[in-house]
């Protein structure tokens, strides 16, 4: 990897934190166009087709296409696909700003270093890269930089496919977030994530009866129900889910035989992640159940007012298989009979997906993956979180969740700084991800 292409990134990195599109869900907030116009300026120029889509309703919501058309049409498209935006920060808990973009002895600080403006700038840096070559392939190449992400997407990549299927018609997409490198012994496993679990956010409401909060006995008081359905929801312990993939992660653990029959174990997983270190149990927890996080509530008028009305917000994740019926279900019986006092309205609901692995594009990746670090063996993912990966799916694309990193950034150094504080990446790993993305694309349908 050159340095003059490592620079690039990091300057492009730098630049895209600086923007500040930080998406706190409501339809105003993002203002991506700040990132697509500096998308678009960097790759003009470069004979790239290029264009920027924005949903009716949603000023600022700016998603960008770059293509470079293939001479075959017999051959595979490919998609490079980053968001735009990040999550709300809190500035007192950092370090450095969070939006300074600062390159402080080898590493990229900001809000989406990490989340994913790291992936977005190398993939422009590729593109190009390939395009002032003259690079003409055989597949066609498309570069979306899309909005709302972390809202759920609907006003970006829903957007774009949705509405602008033309203009992306991929059979293959490559996207957020695998590339950390893991040993065992002398065994490497470099993940790539092929599914996601589902999302199934809902609004639950409680109803109560106004009074004077002088006077609580026996009072019918929204919070105090409220309460109930919370910790309800927090000691509910659905069926266990365990698939191939689960078990592939636990065989390339470093533990002990005995431990790991026992995470894959459907009868015995649970008892057994209840014994493990924190971060660890959360990790397993999560991959082998729908879970349930209650994050947010609001309710009451004043302090010597007994509430008539509470709203609970839920983060729910769902497995394979687990349909908006099934979400229900799983409320209605971790409520019991405080199920009937509850209302449910779905806030937004994307089910689960997954890509196969038997695929020319899987051989890629292992085999340009391999180039970097010998020897080392893909290890597909699910990630328990969410990407816009599922809006391709639905459209036959295969997709994973690919990137290349340095030793250092493993997997639970990622974990701690994905919408967390200090969140920053080494400029180590932007160099192997820009060169992966061009080695990709020269590879696969070049």
């Amino acid at each position: 990897m050159s340095d003059a292409l490592t620079g690039q990134t990091v300057e492009l990195l730098q630049q895209l934190i600086r923007n500040q599109c930080v998406n706190d869900g409501t339809v105003g907030s993002g203002q991506e166009v700040r990132t697509s116009d500096v998308l678009r300026a960097y790759l003009e120029g470069s004979g790239l087709d290029l264009e920027v889509y924005e949903p009716e309703g949603a000023p600022g919501r700016a998603s960008l296409v770059a293509r470079i058309e293939g001479s075959d049409a017999a051959a595979p498209t490919l998609c490079l696909m980053g968001h735009t935006d990040v999550v709300p920060v809190t500035p007192e808990h950092w370090t450095r700003d969070p939006f300074g973009g600062e390159l402080v002895n080898g590493e990229v600080w900001g809000r989406g270093a990490l989340d994913m403006l790291n992936l977005t700038a190398s993939q422009a840096v590729a593109l190009k890269t390939l395009a002032r070559r003259g690079w003409r392939p055989r597949g066609t190449l498309v570069y979306l930089a899309c909005a709302d992400e972390e809202a759920g997407g609907a006003l970006g990549a829903g957007h774009v496919v949705k509405r602008h299927w033309d203009a992306l018609k991929a059979d293959y997409l490559l996207t957020e977030n695998g590339g950390t490198v893991s040993a065992r012994g002398d065994e490497l496993n470099v993940t790539v994530h092929v599914g996601e679990k589902g999302v199934a956010w809902r609004r639950l409401r409680v109803k109560g009866t106004p009074g004077h909060g002088s006077m609580p006995y026996r009072a019918d008081n929204a919070l105090v129900k409220a309460a109930h359905v919370v910790a309800r929801l927090a000691d509910y312990r659905p069926a266990p889910y365990v698939d191939d993939l689960w078990r592939a992660f636990v065989g390339s653990l470093g533990l002990d035989a005995d431990l790991k029959a026992a995470l894959v174990d459907p009868a015995r997983v649970d008892e057994t992640i209840a014994r493990l270190p924190a971060s660890l149990a959360r990790l397993a927890w999560s991959n082998t159940h729908t879970t349930f996080s209650p994050n947010m509530c609001r309710g009451g008028v004043k302090t010597n007012v007994i509430p008539d009305v509470v709203d609970i917000e839920v983060d729910i994740r769902t497995i394979p298989g687990d349909n908006e019926d099934e979400v229900r279900r799983h409320l209605d019986k971790a409520l019991a009979d405080l199920s009937e006092e509850v209302e449910v309205d779905k806030l937004f609901s994307k089910p689960a997906s997954v890509s196969p692995t038997g695929t020319p594009l899987w051989d890629v990746l292992g085999r340009v993956v391999s180039a970097h670090y010998p020897g080392a063996r893909l290890l597909p993912r699910l990630i328990v979180g969410f990407t816009d990966a599922p809006y391709f799916r639905e459209r036959g694309a295969i997709a994973y969740g690919f990137g290349l990193f340095s030793r250092t950034l493993t997997a639970e150094v990622m974990s701690g700084r994905f919408h967390g504080n200090d969140e920053r990446i080494d400029v180590e790993s932007l160099a192997l991800t820009t060169q992966a993305w061009l080695e990709v694309c020269e590879e696969f349908i070049g």
